[in-house]
């Protein structure tokens, strides 16, 4: 708990307690969409199921922005294994190539063997804009456990809606 109360803008409501008021606290979830925009942060130095979660909740949650901060610098000083002095920098991708064909001072472009082809399309793309090519490192994906398929997004998105046809079909007697 005295980890929330150092947390906690300044402007909270104090109890007699000296805990803080926690009246904004929803104790049931929202229906999907139920906000403009909302807020999340983490760590997210090693990225697992947790924050899987978090993202997808937050996704629903939001109609129109999620802003994900993502803790740097002094927020990383206790953290084993992790670079505090890196500056972490995210930002909104719009179209298959990002701030990677923008960004002058990037040094290396890091992919998948899936997605080698995109990092060669990049370079293509610094190229045509007069900038240095990036160097592409290639970084082998984890195969999920039941199927053996390399861990992707899209894997995993369909693998999700394969499951929820499964349970419609389910609910309606067609298995």
């Amino acid at each position: 708990m005295d980890d929330l109360k150092a947390a906690s803008p300044p402007s909270a409501a104090r109890e007699g307690d000296g805990s803080y008021c926690m009246s904004s606290v929803n104790p049931n979830p929202s229906p999907s969409n139920s906000y403009a925009a909302v807020v999340i942060g983490g760590t997210f130095d090693r990225l697992h199921q947790g924050h899987h979660l978090f993202l997808k909740a937050s996704a629903e949650l939001a109609r129109e922005r999620i802003v994900v901060g993502v803790c740097n610098g002094p927020m990383l000083s206790k953290k084993e294994s992790i670079k505090p002095e890196l500056m972490v920098q995210v930002e909104p991708i719009t179209d298959p190539y990002g701030p990677s064909i923008i960004d002058k001072d990037l040094d290396a472009i890091v992919v998948s063997k899936e997605t080698l082809p995109g990092g060669i399309a990049v370079n293509r793309k610094r190229t045509e804009r007069g900038l240095s090519q990036l160097q592409i490192e290639v970084v082998d994906l984890l195969p999920e456990e039941s199927t053996g398929t390399k861990i992707s997004s899209s894997t995993l998105r369909k693998i999700e809606v394969e499951q929820t046809i499964r349970d419609q079909q389910q609910q309606h007697g067609q298995l």
